[in-house]
């Protein structure tokens, strides 16, 4: 997730949160529980099949603190050195808007989403069309998609 928004929050260092196994999962699956949803692929044990599905364990990833997961799933092209998320910035809910193509069986592919973060004082929404593309294999992040003309 790259962010655009009229209220971007500040960038701070941060400790991943716990994620309790059980508890429902961030990305708002199906009411998943973490571990059987993202939580696998956060450690490793399963790789994201799908540009959504890698999409929101990236979210996932985000709400939990996990930056060394976002790096993993950053394309090497595009990935920043370093990233540092705000400890007091909580992203509570995710809407998938759309997706095109990301399947099994293609290359790249789309995902449009809104995701919403909570701070002290204040809260925003990033919307953003994330664009993804196979690197070695695996699903990864590429860039946020320019805004469509007039939006």
């Amino acid at each position: 997730m790259a962010r655009r928004s009229k209220t971007t929050p500040r960038r701070a260092p941060s400790a991943p949160a716990p994620a309790a196994a059980d508890s429902p999962c961030p990305c708002g699956r199906d009411g998943s529980r973490y571990r059987d949803c993202c939580g696998v692929f956060h450690a490793g044990t399963a790789a994201a099949p799908t540009a959504e599905l890698l999409m929101r364990s990236r979210y996932s990833a985000f709400a939990v603190g996990d930056t060394g997961y976002l790096l993993r799933s950053w394309h090497s092209r595009t990935r920043p050195a370093e990233l540092e998320l705000d400890p007091a910035q909580r992203w509570v809910r995710l809407e998938v808007l759309g997706a095109t193509e990301g399947g099994p069986f293609h290359v790249g592919g789309t995902v449009a989403f809104r995701a919403h973060w909570s701070e002290p004082g204040r809260s925003g929404v990033l919307e953003e069309n994330s664009r993804f593309v196979r690197e070695g294999g695996a699903w990864t992040y590429l860039e946020a998609l320019p805004d469509a003309p007039g939006a």
